[in-house]
């Protein structure tokens, strides 16, 4: 199944929900929790059962100051988790990587979404291999890599820059023969970027709604809540700022939020679109 296809045969009006499998020992917030593929597979099943329309699987960390892995043990960490999930569930699978050699393995065992931190930048041959699979795509916006991104970044116009960026890239993309269709976009939030960026782009996520694309808001138990609230100390302590940033990108436009808390988000995204139809 694809993006589109579940947002045809939505019967509600709420944003899809895309839960995090994490098959990384390093992640941010639940590296070394899933990185075996049984408690992969446990959790995912977990993930599905809260609500999740999509299962976002990764196996390198992006988080800042995160060193990369090799191709071929990031392929070892997804490949059979997807292959395995994909055998007992038709929902929408994605691969969250920036290397093309592991989005054709992922694609192959069952993946129909490719989410790129990089925006198919990566590599050379990123944006072909991306034509050639005519999957789904996620173009997410990131300057530098996720070893050196929160050094110093620096905008004049942070909403304007990254509206300009995504557009290039989603151009990039397009005359590269990916299908206009297969395009979603995503402000990167925390990458590249400090809290009054986040915050910008969050408050002003509509530019980028209007670009045209479906839009991807993630900004679960990321360090900006943190900042704004200092007793959120660890990642686990950040569900309420999750729910609420997740909130405002919808109200922003955005068509889906990426969460590790799936069940919380999906009831906060049930009120609201009930409160949304009572004002209708």
């Amino acid at each position: 199944m694809t993006l589109k296809t579940l947002l045809s045969l939505r019967n509600n009006p709420r944003a899809l929900v895309m839960g995090i499998l994490n098959v990384t020992p390093d992640s941010f917030s639940d590296g070394g929790r899933h990185d075996a593929p049984d408690a992969a597979l446990s959790h995912a099943r977990k993930l599905i059962a809260d609500g999740a329309d999509v299962l976002d699987i990764g196996g390198e960390s992006t988080r800042p100051g995160s060193d990369p892995v090799s191709a071929a043990l990031e392929t070892d960490r997804v490949a059979p988790v997807i292959e395995a999930l994909a055998r007992e569930w038709d929902g929408v699978i994605s691969i969250d990587t920036m290397k093309p050699e592991v989005a054709r393995v992922a694609v192959a065992a069952g993946a129909t979404v490719w989410n790129d931190v990089s925006a198919l930048q990566y590599a050379p041959d990123s944006l072909s291999t991306a034509a050639e699979l005519g999957c789904e795509v996620i173009l997410m916006h990131m300057r530098g890599n996720p070893k050196t991104m929160q050094d110093a970044p620096s905008y004049a116009d942070v909403v304007a820059e990254v509206c300009q960026d995504l557009s290039a890239q989603a151009m990039s993309a397009l005359a590269a023969g990916v299908k206009p269709e297969n395009i979603w976009l995503d402000p990167g939030i925390g990458f590249s970027k400090n809290l009054d960026h986040n915050l910008a782009l969050t408050a002003n996520l509509r530019a980028i709604c209007d670009l045209g694309y479906p839009v991807l808001y993630a900004a679960s138990r990321k360090r900006m809540i943190g900042e704004i609230d200092p007793s959120a100390t660890h990642a686990s302590d950040r569900l309420g700022g999750t729910v609420a940033l997740h909130l405002e990108g919808v109200c922003q436009g955005a068509a889906m939020v990426r969460v590790h808390d799936v069940r919380e988000m999906v009831q906060a995204l049930k009120v609201q679109a009930a409160i949304n139809g009572a004002r209708a």
